[in-house]
């Protein structure tokens, strides 16, 4: 059964919200606390996301584990680079050109 227009389409609009909110917070100068907020809107972004329009809250169980099959190699691949970069020392500048 297809989704509702009306329902993508206030889904749309609620995603472009939160792009603009993350774009005004960019230049709000919110110090320290800028990383927490900017990944706070990209995981509700991401919600968002993988529930209407992927269907995972009308979707079978087996969707689920998929999905968070997904994000548990992702969440591998996060820690191996986090891991990496906080092992590096002594970064040579980079130079453009």
């Amino acid at each position: 059964m297809p989704m509702p227009p009306r329902r993508i389409a206030i889904v749309w609009l609620v995603l472009l919200g939160l792009l603009g909110g993350n774009i005004l917070l960019a230049y709000a100068g919110l110090g320290i606390a800028a990383p927490a907020v900017h990944i706070v809107i990209a995981a509700a972004m991401a919600a968002l996301v993988l529930l209407v329009f992927m269907e995972l809250d009308r979707g079978a169980s087996l969707f689920w584990v998929f999905a968070g099959a997904g994000f548990f190699w992702l969440a591998i691949l996060f820690a191996l680079t986090a891991a990496d970069y906080l092992t590096r020392y002594n970064f040579a500048p980079t130079t453009g050109g």
